[in-house]
């Protein structure tokens, strides 16, 4: 047993979570600032700092965004503010020295996937444990992932992805990193909660946190036989029946018919303004993204997941889920000669109707 006590039990990091929050939803970047580095000279663990504060706060940013307490703009400023606070940070607090770091790892996230503070999270812990580390930032083309570590020769990769949809570029990019004989660690809620899709596309290792990454990292990956890159049906063989293929090249003008088919299923259409309808058009092109994405995992719980998150985004904002059911409804008109998709969009109108039927939650206060 020992005197000391640790920045958690003395209440220090929850101090700076409670200031840093504040700091955020008032777009105060100086109070932010002021909040994390009172926490590290008040004796906090860097580390720590940086995944029970800062991710801490990232998360109810997200939050925040899909209760509609949050604009997408509040939502990048406070993710601009914590990215700047964590590149104080690193030239606040210096990297162990050492000659002869025991792990040197490329950090980038998959080729499309803009949402890059979760891996610069991770390129900071590893830092901070003193491993020679390149952060490649946001959306890094696989070709371009390659020629980089042809020329630095990591011991591993980190790849990470926020969005389901950049599973296809990860698969790529798993690929083709494997092949030049690189191990490979997925992160990131891309991935599921579960890591379902990391193991499903081959990754060497799957991490749900950062901390899990770098012990990942540390114990060391076994480095895959290299080799030709495997073709996607090598890991996917019901990628043989090309729906996925012909869903995503189909997918703009799937799109087109479904809103011209909407206007005539929902008169209100016909008076929507320019914006109401590139937003329309927008929300039709996700869902058709996230069908074709499920097509490629070949997992419906992809696209029923998708479905129900965007009803509770709908919800937030006064807008009835019902609405989503049209969209199905014509998209299985519009991709009647697929079997596999014609499934999904059942499973997908099914998920709808039994959130439809769930009575509504008690008013708060309520008795239940």
């Amino acid at each position: 047993m020992t005197d000391m006590t640790t920045s958690q039990e003395d209440g220090t990091l929850e101090r700076a979570r409670e200031q840093l929050w504040q700091a955020v939803c008032a777009r105060d970047e100086d109070a932010a600032a002021r909040a994390v580095f009172t926490a590290l000279d008040d004796g906090a663990d860097p580390q720590d700092v940086l995944l029970d504060v800062i991710a801490h706060a990232q998360r109810e940013v997200g939050r925040a965004w899909a209760e509609n307490r949050f604009t997408v703009a509040q939502e990048h400023s406070a993710t601009a503010i914590h990215e700047r606070i964590i590149a104080a940070m690193a030239h606040r607090v210096p990297a162990p020295a050492t000659d002869d770091p025991r792990v040197a790892v490329t950090v980038a996230c998959v080729d499309g996937e803009w949402h890059a503070l979760p891996a610069r999270l991770l390129a900071e812990v590893l830092r901070l444990r003193g491993h020679r580390v390149d952060f490649l930032g946001a959306q890094v083309p696989t070709p371009h992932l390659i020629a980089h570590l042809h020329a630095t020769a990591p011991s591993a990769v980190a790849l990470s992805s926020s969005l389901p949809l950049r599973l296809p570029a990860a698969h790529s990019a798993i690929t083709a990193v494997q092949a030049i004989g690189i191990p490979v660690v997925a992160g990131g809620a891309a991935f599921g909660a579960d890591g379902r899709y990391a193991r499903l596309l081959g990754a060497d290792a799957w991490a749900p946190d950062a901390r899990t990454a770098a012990g990942l990292l540390e114990r060391g990956l076994p480095r895959p036989a290299g080799g030709a890159v495997r073709q996607s049906v090598d890991d996917l063989p019901h990628l043989i029946d090309q729906e996925y293929t012909l869903v995503t090249r189909a997918r703009r003008q799937v799109v087109r018919s479904t809103l011209a088919g909407l206007e005539e299923r929902v008169p209100a259409m016909r008076d929507y303004s320019a914006e109401q309808r590139e937003r329309t058009a927008e929300d039709v092109l996700h869902i058709v993204e996230f069908l074709a994405c499920a097509l490629y995992t070949d997992d419906g719980s992809l696209f029923t997941g998708f479905l129900d998150w965007t009803a509770d985004i709908l919800e937030a904002r006064q807008v009835p889920a019902r609405v989503l059911d049209p969209t199905l409804v014509l998209l299985q008109d519009e991709l009647k000669d697929f079997p596999r998709t014609l499934g999904l969009l059942a499973e997908g109108r099914d998920t709808l109707r039994r959130r439809a039927a769930r009575p509504p939650a008690p008013e708060s206060g309520a008795p239940v």
